[in-house]
């Protein structure tokens, strides 16, 4: 009779867990759908204005921006890692933190100074716990980052870069392929000439008249571009930190129904095997009596 209750106890707990990760995955699932609409609409925005940017600096123009222009020697990196606050997301955090850590001991071992920005509670938290001194810290970004509060870090990324205390700035995030396909990737930002190349961006061949001049156009969206870039990969975080969550909270849900299945079977083996017993008590007893 113990082991019966026991059972049903149990079974009740799981069946109380398998509530809760059903709620997560609805959840997630529903901040997955927003995440993704937001980085829909910025994607055109985004590929468009890289377009444009790859053509400039591929145009033969009297004068280049200085976010377009190679340093002939790299002596400073900036590497900025985007996880998440919390946890129940299944590998999400553990493939960009693994590879934040083979960057910047890559960057570390080539002589180069490293500057170390990191969004999210979760890769604070490896960081400490790897004693890496971590320069700029961020977290209040969840899953809807907003745009004022990225376009300030972009801001002083910029100026950081121009002024030369940086020659280069690289992201560390899950980037967004397709709603199945999200992988961990190492992009660079700035100079944005690399960031042309990895967005698919090459010359068009299209010729451009600029109006007032290419330089004042060159000021305003070379900027733009980067910033627009640096944006999306906030808004790439955000859609895949919610399809990790619900991937692993559907996970959990179907595992904690199978348990179910299972502890009910157990149950009524044991419920019958009792039945049995108290059966042959009673027809012992009654055989007892005559």
């Amino acid at each position: 009779m113990g082991k019966a209750r026991a059972l049903v106890k149990r079974r009740k707990a799981v069946r109380n867990i398998r509530k809760i990760t059903r709620t997560m995955e609805l959840i997630a699932t529903a901040r997955f759908k927003k995440a993704m609409d937001r980085a829909t609409e910025a994607a055109a925005y985004t590929r468009k204005i890289n377009e444009i940017v790859a053509d400039l600096a591929s145009a033969d123009l009297k004068f280049s921006h200085p976010l377009l222009q190679q340093r002939a020697e790299t002596k400073h990196i900036t590497v900025i890692v985007l996880t998440s606050n919390r946890g129940l997301c299944g590998g999400y955090n553990g493939g960009i933190i693994r590879q934040a850590l083979a960057r910047i001991r890559e960057i570390r071992d080539a002589g180069q100074a490293c500057r170390l920005e990191v969004s999210g509670k979760r890769g604070l938290g490896v960081m400490k716990f790897e004693r890496i001194a971590v320069d700029q810290a961020y977290t209040q970004f969840e899953d809807k980052p907003g745009f004022d509060e990225v376009n300030e870090i972009a801001s002083r990324l910029v100026a950081d870069f121009i002024a030369g205390r940086t020659d280069r700035v690289e992201i560390v995030y899950q980037k967004f392929q397709s709603a199945a396909r999200q992988v961990p990737a190492v992009d660079t930002l700035l100079p944005i000439g690399d960031l042309a190349g990895a967005s698919g961006a090459g010359g068009s061949g299209v010729e451009y008249e600029f109006l007032p001049s290419a330089e004042e156009i060159l000021e305003e969206i070379v900027p733009a571009a980067f910033k627009a870039r640096f944006f999306k990969c906030f808004l790439d975080a955000a859609v895949g930190e919610q399809i990790a969550r619900r991937v692993a909270m559907k996970a959990a849900t179907e595992n904690a129904g199978e348990m179910i299945r299972d502890i009910s079977m157990e149950y009524n083996r044991a419920r019958q095997s009792q039945i049995t017993s108290e059966l042959a008590e009673i027809i012992g007893g009654a055989a007892a009596l005559e």
